[in-house]
């Protein structure tokens, strides 16, 4: 029987972290969660990866277990807390496994914190030059023209920012099931108990106008991404990364995936996982944890 504990954590800077953790005495794997998610949605992989490995999932400040007693607007700051985080529970030598918004936060830790990850998994990840959000004009398209340049105007975004946090404050689980079935379980779905548990987490989630913002000013790169220049913070990730991208995934482009696989280089190891979308832990469980363990495995080959 797979043992799963809920623990929380006390930050130094006031917050606490809820995480999950499943003990193993091989590899530590540390799991960031994406937008509208939290540790809880990362439950297939901590049942069904290999019992060797030791896994921990975090929920981020403003998800899940997590408080959010202050805000954040940038991958930055969210990055910080999972320095403070690993910092808390003594943790060093690890993977990170990152999924969407996750990958973002896993790539800007690495480069702020060299020497703790020692291998970077990016699952459906934003941009290396982040996710841009545009206006929408009549027709309920994105409007390529016109960018989204600041704080304010993610708060005004009709489509996105007003539909969802209209859904969390009246707890409307059907919209959010609406838009998961169409963006990112179109071909395959959870069971309906774990699918509903899934819904009640997202409702959790205090952080949504900060967390696009935060999404849509990322840029590490050395390329200007049309609304800012790039840190070239690319270039202080030093640890092999594999980047996992499901070939029918509605949400992350193969536009940004290509910009991944181009400002990290040679340190990058790509998978196209066949006939996922952005959740492969529900697309095609088998073949991601097959992914991620070959390329841990080898990675540690290499090391020894």
């Amino acid at each position: 029987m797979t043992v799963i504990e809920q623990k929380t954590v006390k930050l130094t800077n006031g917050e606490t972290f809820g995480y999950r953790e499943r003990k193993g005495e091989g590899e530590t794997l540390v799991l960031i969660h994406g937008n509208m998610t939290s540790s809880k949605h990362w439950d297939l992989v901590m049942e069904n990866m290999d019992r060797a490995y030791h896994i921990i999932a975090l929920d981020m400040r403003g998800f899940g277990e997590s408080t959010y007693h202050e805000k954040l607007y940038s991958i930055k700051e969210f990055s910080a807390d999972i320095k403070l985080f690993v910092d808390a529970i003594k943790l060093t030598n690890f993977a990170i496994i990152g999924w969407s918004t996750g990958g973002a936060v896993g790539m800007q830790f690495v480069a702020d914190n060299p020497g703790y990850c020692r291998k970077l998994i990016l699952l459906a990840s934003a941009s290396t030059r982040g996710y841009p959000l545009y206006e929408t004009n009549e027709a309920g398209q994105p409007d390529l023209t016109k960018r989204l340049s600041n704080y304010e105007e993610i708060l005004q975004d009709k489509t996105r920012t007003l539909v969802i946090t209209q859904a969390y404050e009246t707890k409307n689980k059907e919209i959010l099931r609406m838009i998961w079935d169409y963006a990112i379980y179109h071909d395959n779905r959870p069971e309906e108990a774990r699918y509903e548990a899934y819904l009640e987490d997202m409702l959790t989630q205090r952080n949504y106008p900060e967390i696009l913002h935060a999404l849509n000013t990322f840029n590490i790169s050395n390329q200007h991404n049309g609304l800012k220049a790039g840190t070239n913070e690319t270039s202080k990730i030093n640890i092999p990364v594999l980047v996992l991208a499901g070939e029918k995934d509605l949400v992350i482009s193969k536009q940004m995936t290509n910009e991944i696989l181009e400002d990290l280089g040679e340190k990058v190891t790509f998978v196209s996982l066949k006939g996922c979308g952005h959740s492969a832990l529900v697309d095609d469980l088998p073949q991601l944890l097959e992914a991620i363990t070959t390329f841990v495995q080898k990675q540690e080959e290499t090391y020894q």
